[in-house]
């Protein structure tokens, strides 16, 4: 006879495997779109306001953040709960409009040079590779939240909490001196 129960150990595990075996699978087909994918918009006319509006994505799932942030130190969970979510649908919006953007536009070039140009590199490298580390922590933080285990979500949240802050804020960044820089 079949069981319905869960058992505690496993399932978190699967989980997180399952999550990181996603994010490994996300993180690849975007290296692909970026590297290797030719850009299906060869006029460069199609949907040019996406990067403007990831830029806004990413600002407002920043701001969504941080509302966040003070609303769990005040101890205001579900208003909490309600910030994080609307942080990961900006998130999940921006992901899409990145994709879509890449997909048809291909990679940006950044025209700055002298000083400026390697503290955009820098800056860059690290928003990419924060983001590649932040996807799975983004995803895992919220199944031990939704799964009710609060005190690993706690524990994880306080190491997830910056690295999608910054990832958020740098990708503004990077597209204002893209487009301070065109």
């Amino acid at each position: 006879m079949t069981t319905f129960i869960i058992n505690e150990t496993r399932t978190p595990l699967r989980m997180v495997a399952a999550i990181i075996a996603i994010s490994i699978v996300a993180s690849l087909f975007i290296f692909w779109l970026v590297y290797y994918h030719s850009p299906e918009d060869v006029t460069g006319t199609h949907l040019l306001f996406l990067p403007a509006l990831n830029a806004l994505l990413n600002a407002l799932s920043a701001s969504a953040l941080v509302t966040g942030f003070f609303f769990v130190r005040s101890k205001r969970i579900e208003a909490h709960r309600a910030a994080m979510f609307t942080a990961f649908i900006f998130s999940s919006l921006f992901l899409a409009s990145y994709i879509t953007n890449y997909a048809l536009h291909g990679e940006t070039h950044f025209h700055g040079q002298g000083l400026i140009r390697p503290v955009y590199f820098a800056l860059l490298i690290s928003h990419i590779g924060l983001s590649v580390v932040a996807l799975p922590m983004i995803l895992i933080t919220f199944f031990l939240s939704l799964s009710g285990r609060f005190p690993a979500h706690k524990r994880l949240a306080r190491f997830t909490f910056p690295i999608w802050l910054y990832v958020s804020v740098t990708g503004v960044i990077v597209y204002a001196m893209l487009a301070a820089w065109r």
